[in-house]
């Protein structure tokens, strides 16, 4: 364990460096870049400091017992020994979890997308509900940034259908386990009876990847030249300037003959190619996202729930780990962390198990 906590400090002193270096400041992107996987592994640099520091003051009780030349000093180093012992598995325990390694989307940013599901105008009412259970929760984090990027808004007050976007540190490793059919039990405005009903509202979490630079291997590129063919004058109709290029990996193809030389055609055929793949990486991004929203969110059916809002018994449910508390006046005002740190704790105790399965 202190192997693994020294290299992560090690890596942690590098990264401090980084920040302080010319090229990275004057980069906001790769400065930004940095800056987060730095701000992610304090919790485990301060662990270590402590892990560290409490192994020592243990081997030094160790030492004064062992020495026994003062027997005062033996009955203290004993007392503290013991103390120091209680403090030893929780930290280890605590150490355990923060080496489980993350989800390397965790610390993107994210897009809400909120759809009313079965249940009419309430459910259209109980989406605007949730919209703003998340804007207080995400008002409250440190450093958080909301937008309202898309908002269809219902005849009855609430939205068929709502976007934002939020950016900030780890957002998307604590709002993901908020993707799923969220259903709510209560008698609605507009009932004259006094009947509770049951709506249900969509939420998908999804991270917003990053649209890199296109990056081409040249022993992935053919090359063929061939005779201009229309104007552009005696020089480009006689020689072979134009130019065709192939990309393997995805078999596009782009041609240029507008230069009047092979050099130049070159360049702009390159230049093309580059553009094409990048409308491509994006049709693959989007696509990557439509079919993300499928998998997080099964369906608007009340019967495919992640969790339950009864306001009659003021109970919210999270079905996934038979989590409930009698809050949901706080949590409808933005008080999720208990069910986030408990999904977390659900998962982290999976990932445990699986280490050491292996």
């Amino acid at each position: 364990m202190i192997d693994k906590l020294s290299a992560i400090k090690d890596k942690y002193e590098y990264l401090q460096e980084q920040l302080s270096d010319p090229s990275v400041v004057s980069d906001m992107n790769r400065f930004m870049k940095i800056n987060k996987e730095y701000k992610g592994l304090e919790p485990i640099v301060a662990a270590h400091d402590k892990y560290k520091l409490l192994l020592e003051r243990i081997a030094e009780c160790k030492e004064i017992i062992e020495d026994g030349d003062d027997p005062e000093f033996v009955e203290m180093a004993k007392m503290d020994l013991d103390e120091l012992n209680e403090q030893l598995e929780p930290l280890e325990e605590e150490i355990k979890v923060l080496l489980i390694p993350k989800d390397p989307e965790d610390e993107k940013d994210v897009t809400v997308e909120i759809r009313s599901g079965t249940g009419g105008d309430e459910a259209a009412i109980f989406a605007g509900d949730l919209l703003r259970m998340y804007e207080r929760f995400i008002d409250k984090q440190k450093g958080w940034k909301r937008e309202e990027i898309v908002a269809t808004e219902s005849e009855s007050g609430g939205y068929s259908k709502v976007i934002i976007q939020v950016t900030g540190n780890n957002v998307y490793g604590m709002l993901k386990y908020e993707s799923g059919t969220h259903r709510v039990q209560r008698v609605p405005k507009t009932e004259s009876q006094g009947r509770v009903h049951t709506s249900a509202a969509t939420v998908a979490v999804m991270p917003l990847f990053e649209m890199e630079d296109v990056e081409i291997n040249k022993a992935d590129l053919s090359w063929d030249t061939f005779r201009a063919s229309g104007a552009g004058g005696q020089h480009v109709n006689k020689t072979e300037s134009a130019v065709r290029v192939t990309h393997g990996p995805t078999g596009v193809v782009v041609e240029c003959q507008d230069g009047r030389s092979q050099l130049k055609n070159r360049e702009i055929a390159l230049q093309k190619l580059y553009a094409r793949l990048y409308e491509l990486q994006q049709e693959e991004h989007h696509k990557s996202i439509s079919d993300l929203r499928k998998t997080l969110v099964v369906s608007g059916d009340r019967s495919s729930k992640i969790r339950t809002y009864n306001y009659s018994q003021n109970r919210v449910t999270d079905h996934r780990i038979g989590f409930t508390k009698y809050n949901l006046t706080d949590v409808i005002a933005g008080a999720l962390d208990e069910f986030i740190e408990a999904l977390q704790v659900a998962n982290n105790t999976e990932k445990l198990k699986e280490m050491e399965d292996v």
